[in-house]
């Protein structure tokens, strides 16, 4: 029997933080680390296909998708892409 798949193009920003790299994607919230960027990155895929297997086998793909903005175009599900990025410098008092 032939299984159907589930293809998707996502941001995945990688961020350094001590000794460790973070893999986050917003448009499933969702992250993972590593001992190197590499190993973070094959983390990431390995977190992703677990969320959409739990998603797809639980029948709330569509319902998890959409609170995370994903829009679905006739057959093909689009996640919200980061379009600009840029640090900003604020003040707070304290």
């Amino acid at each position: 029997m032939k299984k159907n798949a589930f293809q998707a193009r996502l941001s995945v920003a990688i961020l350094k933080e001590g000794n460790r790299y973070i893999a986050f994607s917003p448009a499933l919230d969702l992250s993972t680390s590593g001992k190197t960027e590499r190993e973070a990155k094959k983390r990431f895929v390995e977190a992703a296909q677990l969320f959409f297997e739990e998603i797809t086998g639980a029948g709330t793909l569509e319902r998890a998708l959409g609170e995370l903005g994903w829009k679905r175009a006739k057959s093909r599900w689009n996640p919200p892409m980061i379009v600009s990025q840029e640090a900003q410098t604020f003040t707070v008092p304290v």
